[in-house]
């Protein structure tokens, strides 16, 4: 038998996520796009898609639906429309038509060429290069100076809008800065860094008024820029890709992060944005205790 007190407390829990629902900001958006990519887990579109006024440019991103069944008979260069969904924390499209099985011509390509310079891809147990940025308290910072430390990175921009790219790895980290704060015999050789690779944007004031977003704690957690031709080589070696479909529009992106131990070798690469605050932590926690 449930107890009164139980039932109430239970009422009070439905309650108050009821309130949380009613008061999570829901947005949606009717677009087109070219599909460039159908990813094997027969739920992610990587399309092409046009500009949503007032939300986003048009840029090149993946997109989970929440059934499979959305995606069935797609292939690339179809032409699509769906309606785009994005809350607080989450985003995914559904409603998904094929229009053509032409691509539109009216949709930018990527043409856009960056000065680079030759490097190799990085794996588990490669030592990490040492690189310069600058933080958001306009200092200048290395890879180097965090040996000793575990150091775990991801890759921004912060004018990023979609809630499944960018804000969920900066959110990610939130949550593994406070879970690590608050974890009793937690280690302390850590640091996280977050990179912008949209430094013409991302100045150090930009990036100052992000990380205060997030509540950030600048003992544990940089937020940084650099010249972009460093910023390109580190993304590189990571497969982080991000590129513009035209100039002045807003970048196109993968997703990344890294996990470098104490003695400044990769221990951990991480694809796109599936991962969890506590798997990072765990990651962070067995880096920390190697000799």
């Amino acid at each position: 038998m449930i107890r009164l007190n139980n039932l109430k407390s239970v009422s009070t829990l439905v309650v108050a996520l009821a309130l949380v629902a009613c008061t999570e900001k829901r947005q949606t958006f009717q677009v087109k796009g070219v599909v460039q990519e159908l990813k094997a887990d027969g739920k992610t579109a990587v399309i092409r898609h046009e500009e949503i006024p007032g939300y986003m440019k048009a840029m090149t991103m993946p997109f989970e639906v929440k059934n499979a069944k959305e995606l069935m008979g797609l292939k690339p260069g179809d032409v699509v429309s769906f309606r785009m969904v994005v809350t607080d924390r989450a985003g995914w499209i559904e409603q998904v038509a094929k229009l053509s099985a032409s691509p539109s011509t009216e949709l930018p390509s990527r043409q856009i060429i960056r000065r680079v310079r030759e490097v190799e891809p990085l794996n588990v147990g490669d030592l990490l290069p040492e690189y310069h940025f600058t933080n958001e308290l306009g200092q200048a910072i290395s890879t180097s100076q965090f040996k000793g430390q575990v150091l775990a990175f991801t890759f921004i921009f912060t004018s990023c809008p979609f809630p499944e790219f960018c804000p969920r790895m900066s959110s990610n980290f939130a949550e593994v800065q406070k879970k690590l704060s608050l974890m009793p015999n937690a280690p302390t050789n850590w640091h996280l860094l977050t990179i912008s690779f949209d430094p013409e944007t991302d100045t150090p004031p930009v990036l100052k008024g992000y990380a205060q977003r997030f509540q950030y704690d600048p003992r544990h957690w940089s937020f940084v820029t650099g010249d972009l031709i460093d910023i390109t080589a580190i993304t590189e070696q990571f497969g982080q890709q991000f590129w513009r479909e035209k100039p002045n529009e807003p970048l196109s992106h993968n997703l990344r992060t890294v996990v470098v131990d104490t003695q400044g070798r990769v221990q951990k690469i991480i694809s796109e944005n599936k991962w969890t605050s506590d798997e990072l932590v765990t990651e962070i926690v067995k880096a920390a205790a190697k000799p």
